[in-house]
């Protein structure tokens, strides 16, 4: 369940903290006990706690976060432009909105937030969120949403395991006089749509699965993430994790390309 609160309109989606269950908490608990100071329990280890050196959070205060091991991890993101609108719940998506008040998206785009306000999970495994998490019942259709400036209809380049079961589509955007190639990745689903092949081309308002939690049980909700592909880069000849390799795309904010309502 998400124990997270959403603020404002306005304001940024504070960092989403899932909750633990008695029994995990108690073995949590037993771990923490015997972990030396300054470190936390991951399963049944310990590691470095996320955040404590003001000086070199000054210094790499974004497109970073630490590791488990307590290095700083750096890594390309595009973010928001600054004539895109702030508020996720001016955009479309492709789930409805199932949250009080008609909202839509439960945890937004962090990573250009400094590293103490990136998202942890329950686990220090999970650090930093590259896309949306838009939550609703289990079997909510997924329906593909064309993106703003795009030309053409996009094509299946995935389905099947990635973030727990999940379909990724290629669109081709005008942007700033040139064309580019963008990927979206819907994961978590409970499956993919019947027939859904690499290689077909899908329209706005095609299925393309069902929300589900593959890959995150009991927390029913698509990931919805966004990502640029590189120049030169021939995403015919990428399969599976290699087009989230940072060699071949580069994560970005999802309000840059997503239509607005």
């Amino acid at each position: 369940m998400v124990t997270t609160s959403l603020g404002a309109a306005s304001r940024p989606l504070p960092p989403l903290r899932w909750s633990i269950t008695d029994s995990s908490r108690a073995a949590r608990d037993a771990v923490e006990a015997a972990c030396p100071e300054g470190m936390l329990p991951d399963g049944d280890a310990c590691v470095h706690i996320p955040a404590t050196d003001e000086a070199e959070d000054s210094v790499v205060s974004t497109n970073a976060h630490r590791e488990r091991s307590g290095r700083w991890a750096l890594y390309d993101q595009i973010p928001r432009r600054p004539d895109r609108p702030a508020d996720y719940e001016l955009y479309r998506y492709p789930a409805p909105a199932a949250l009080p008040g008609g909202r839509t998206v439960v945890s937004g785009y962090d990573l250009d937030r400094p590293n103490e306000s990136q998202r942890r999970g329950m686990s220090l495994r999970a650090v930093g969120h590259g896309g949306v998490d838009i939550p609703g019942p289990r079997g909510t259709e997924i329906k593909l949403v064309a993106l703003e400036h795009q030309q053409g209809d996009a094509t299946i380049v995935h389905v099947g395991p990635l973030f727990g079961t999940s379909v990724v589509t290629r669109h081709t955007i005008r942007e700033a006089g040139q064309l580019r190639d963008y990927l979206l990745l819907y994961g978590h689903l409970a499956s993919a749509a019947p027939g859904l092949a690499v290689g077909a081309t899908a329209r706005e308002g095609d299925l393309l699965g069902f929300m589900g939690d593959t890959g995150s049980p009991e927390l029913v909700h698509l990931h919805l993430e966004v990502r640029r592909m590189r120049e030169g880069v021939d995403v015919s000849s990428k399969i599976g994790a290699q087009l989230m390799e940072s060699s071949v795309s580069i994560v970005c904010d999802p309000r840059n390309v997503l239509p607005l309502k």
